[in-house]
């Protein structure tokens, strides 16, 4: 059988730059070199290369965080030149970045979400009038970015102004949620037209971590995570069942993580990735070794569903590739 070419992205121009060239050397070693001839592209220099290649590149492995990767710009790019990528297309990239308009989508699909505010740079900053509507501690965050990377949570109302100009630093407009105290859960989805959710994963940070921020994330033997999630089978269904939907309400194709919050017996959506980490302390490969699929296979997978997607796409071009 002939070897599929494949071009291996990672690296790009987003704050996550390093996390990705990580999670990109992780996925070249784990890729069967007896299936697949790996070329590696780092969007930051190789765009020319790229497209001068793209006659010869059989499917594209997306393995950017961030604006630029995930966002829907580097897939719009691929699109343009006729080559297959795992994962979301433009429009579900480009939802799932924003935070914003990801929310007001899972309340259309009547997923529960934490209370929120919105601002944007420029408008009067009211603490008072947050802590009145959302209590304390509040999360703040960024609407477009990843990896927890500009997020903070504040304890005090003296504290805020500081949070929003860390959060104002990564972005023009900014959340301003209410904190849920509870388990933090994520459901992995896998598939295009008809996707399954790998079992649960409960994600326990070591207790210097209020939440599961950058720092919690990628390093290694900070954070535990066990799957199956140690909830009863109802929660797992229901939080299998949201991370679904909300797969589903963004238009997400391939694969997606959906991070929850459990609250007693309540759960909340907190947010939606279209390319999850992939590195040996991530919780996608995780969830995917727990359903029995190994990182390798996995790829596989991943590959396979994103040549699928192009060939069903109403976009693909008639033409076979010479």
């Amino acid at each position: 059988m002939k070897k599929l070419t494949i071009a291996l992205l990672s690296g790009g121009i987003s704050s996550e730059r390093k996390v990705s060239l990580y999670g990109g050397n992780q996925v070249y070693e784990a890729l069967n070199k007896e299936k697949y001839i790996v070329i590696r592209y780092d969007p930051k220099t190789d765009l020319d290369r790229l497209m001068a290649d793209a006659s010869k590149i059989d499917v594209a492995l997306i393995i950017l965080h961030g604006p630029f990767g995930e966002d829907g710009s580097i897939q719009g790019l691929l699109d343009l030149l006729d080559i297959p990528y795992q994962g979301s297309g433009v429009l579900g990239s480009a939802i799932a970045m924003n935070k914003l308009v990801s929310k007001k989508l899972y309340e259309q699909y009547n997923i529960p979400v934490p209370p929120y505010i919105a601002i944007k740079r420029g408008d009067k900053i009211n603490p008072e009038e947050y802590v009145n509507r959302l209590g304390i501690p509040l999360v703040i965050k960024p609407v477009n970015g990843g990896s927890s990377i500009g997020m903070s949570m504040v304890k005090s109302i003296d504290s805020l102004k500081d949070a929003l100009d860390s959060a104002f630093a990564f972005d023009d407009t900014i959340l301003i949620e209410t904190y849920i105290k509870g388990i933090e859960l994520t459901g992995a989805v896998i598939g295009n037209d008809k996707p399954e959710v790998f079992p649960i994963v409960e994600i326990i940070p070591d207790r210097e971590h209020d939440f599961f921020d950058f720092h919690a994330k990628y390093t290694a033997g900070i954070t535990r995570e066990i799957c199956p999630a140690r909830i009863d089978d109802n929660l797992a269904e229901k939080a299998k069942t949201y991370a679904k939907i909300a797969h589903q309400a963004l238009g997400c194709k391939g694969y997606s993580r959906t991070d929850m919050i459990l609250d007693n017996k309540d759960i909340y959506v907190l947010e939606t990735n279209t390319i999850p980490g992939m590195t040996e302390t991530s919780l996608f490969p995780l969830a995917a070794k727990t359903a029995g699929i190994s990182f390798d296979r996995l790829l596989d997978r991943l590959i396979e569903l994103g040549i699928e997607r192009h060939k069903n796409s109403r976009h693909s071009h008639d033409h076979q590739k010479k």
